[in-house]
């Protein structure tokens, strides 16, 4: 038997990152959950300590110029967070604001406190949701482990508005709102902190939060309303775009013969999922999430089309595409997530956003 050190890192990586995400969502291995919960009592005590630490002031919060608000959630793992953050800032856009979003740059090797990004930045520096973001939005984007001066770096830029891409738990930045994400399917897991279950703070931190947004993937199934006051974001595929030329074909073109599905993300079943919705015969390739992809993986031998996600796509050059079609009669497709809310949802998360920003800038929503 192969020992797991022999292999490739990635290889390693997306391993444990599919077993950890059948642990604590799927409850598989119950047994090594129990065995981890003194690591998730130890971590949630150093959690609630540095909460704690903030909320007395022991440890310094820094009130920015502009309102903040906080797109996050409190599990680890994919609940659609970054296609809302595209959707809200869009949607603040068309209310008239000059919208700044910061993010970590997870998958990014930059170094530097703050960095912005256009939609021409290298993936490997600034990360592949920062690059989809600034190619998705009109919004002035800026990467940083200190979101801080990230922030202060797009409001010096013009931002009226900062949003803050999974920065929940970054409490050096002060925040006018918080909008928890959450996968309207997978909920909270198996509701144990880290490393037992996927949680970075415990499920009662949801009720401090202005706003509780659910996430229903294409493909799924509804449920319940876990809040009375919780939002539904439905997330649609919209057409697939060829990575050579930006032509559009309807998913239901490719129903008939099967395809290749790649999808290095948080959640990559969601995806599949929501591809098979349309009636495609998918052949799964699950990577982990920002892992790296080289167009040598994503040849598989045959004449199948290959769809993958649209923060994957933002990872191969122009040359890259090239080369990469030259190998595929069928081609390479990436498919975006597109985010809506009913009237009546909207209208709720205008109260909270209008509450919020009023509160700070003492002034409505323009238009």
């Amino acid at each position: 038997m192969r020992c797991a050190g022999t292999y490739p890192p990635e290889l390693q990586a997306r391993l444990m990152d599919q077993f950890f995400q059948k642990l604590w969502y799927q409850g598989q291995a119950r047994w090594l959950s129990l065995l981890l919960l003194p690591l998730s009592w130890l971590f949630g005590a150093v959690a609630a300590l540095r909460r704690f630490c903030y909320r007395r002031g022991w440890l310094p919060v820094v009130r920015l110029s502009a309102p903040v608000i906080i797109v996050g959630n409190i599990s680890v793992g994919g609940t659609g967070k970054t296609p809302f953050t595209i959707w809200l800032a869009n949607h603040l856009r068309s209310q008239g604001w000059r919208v700044g979003v910061v993010l970590r740059g997870y998958g990014g090797n930059s170094r530097e406190r703050a960095l912005l990004v256009s939609v021409d930045s290298d993936w490997q520096v600034v990360g592949d949701e920062a690059v989809l973001i600034a190619r998705s939005t009109d919004a002035i984007v800026a990467v940083g482990a200190d979101r801080v001066a990230a922030a202060r770096l797009v409001i010096e830029q013009g931002a009226q508005v900062v949003l803050s891409d999974d920065g929940m738990q970054h409490y050096r930045l002060k925040r006018d709102c918080e909008i928890a994400v959450l996968d309207e399917r997978r909920m909270l897991g198996n509701r144990r902190l880290l490393p037992a279950g996927p949680l970075r703070e415990p499920p009662g931190r949801l009720s401090s939060v202005a706003l509780t947004v659910l996430t229903r993937r294409p493909g799924a199934a509804a449920t319940a309303r876990q809040a009375d006051d919780a939002v539904v974001a439905v997330a649609s595929l919209g057409p697939a775009c060829s990575l050579l030329d930006g032509a559009e074909r309807a998913l239901e073109a490719f129903q008939g013969r099967p395809v290749h599905a790649v999808a290095a993300i948080g959640n990559p079943g969601g995806f599949f999922t929501a591809l098979r919705a349309h009636g495609l015969q998918v052949n799964e390739h699950a990577f982990s999430d920002h892992e790296p992809l080289r167009p040598e993986q994503l040849h598989f031998g045959d004449q199948d089309a290959v769809l993958m996600t649209e923060k994957d796509a933002v990872k191969f050059s122009t040359q890259a595409r090239v080369a990469m079609h030259s190998q595929s009669g069928q081609g390479y497709w990436h498919v975006p997530l597109q985010i809506d809310l009913s009237e009546a949802d909207r209208q709720r998360l205008d109260e909270v956003l209008v509450e919020a920003l009023t509160r700070v800038v003492n002034i409505h929503l323009p238009g």
